[in-house]
């Protein structure tokens, strides 16, 4: 166990091989629960605690409506994961080159992984639903991002939690304040409702029809 000490102040880093692999790191800070959600022995195998984390889904090529509904159907049924609570979609323009706007929406979920467990799964159901990754700001048929992961900051690789972009993104925030208004942003410290007050939501519109 090391310390540290950022614009945070003292946060915890906790690096365990077996978990995360050497590279990997996970940071928190005082006020999280106090102790990471590692593998736990249960019957003589591995089990991890169960956390509470928040999905953002996105999709502008196709059917993006069956596409997002049959992806939450598929992380229902994702053994470890159990859905929570869903928001309702919104229709977003889309930034980057020209294309279809997008099809937006947040998922809260109860997950018996760790994170780069989670990342890997959603990578997969990705894939399952045709997501190529080319063109930065390309057109996507699938876009999954982990948002939260209870109130941990994760800082690997390959994996930010909470999600770099979230912040300053309302078609991410307005779907989000809907079914988690009250979970603090552990970076900024400020309630997702308190967030939401800071962007312009101008392009960002309730789809019809819910």
């Amino acid at each position: 166990m090391f310390f540290r000490f950022n614009e945070l102040g003292f946060v915890k880093i906790l690096q365990d091989s077996s978990v995360f692999g050497i590279s990997k790191l996970l940071t928190f800070t005082k006020k999280s629960a106090g102790e990471y959600p590692q593998k736990q022995p249960e019957n003589g195998l591995p089990k991890v605690k169960r956390a509470k984390t928040a999905l953002a889904l996105g999709s502008n090529m196709g059917d993006s409506q069956a596409i997002l509904e049959a992806a939450i159907a598929t992380l229902a049924q994702t053994p470890g994961i159990s859905l929570e609570a869903r928001s309702s979609w919104y229709k977003t323009k889309a930034v980057g080159p020209p294309q279809p706007d997008y099809l937006n929406g947040c998922v809260t979920l109860q997950v018996e992984m760790l994170p780069q467990e989670l990342l890997e799964s959603l990578l997969k159901i990705e894939r399952q639903f045709g997501r190529v990754r080319q063109e930065r700001w390309g057109p996507r048929t699938l876009d999954l991002d982990l948002l939260l992961y209870d109130d941990f900051i994760v800082d690997a690789p390959n994996l930010q939690i909470p999600h770099p972009g979230m912040r300053d993104r309302a078609f991410v925030l307005l779907p989000l304040a809907e079914i988690a208004s009250d979970w603090v942003e552990p970076v900024s410290g400020c309630l997702i409702k308190e967030l939401l007050k800071k962007v312009d939501c101008s392009d960002v519109h309730l789809l019809m029809g819910n």
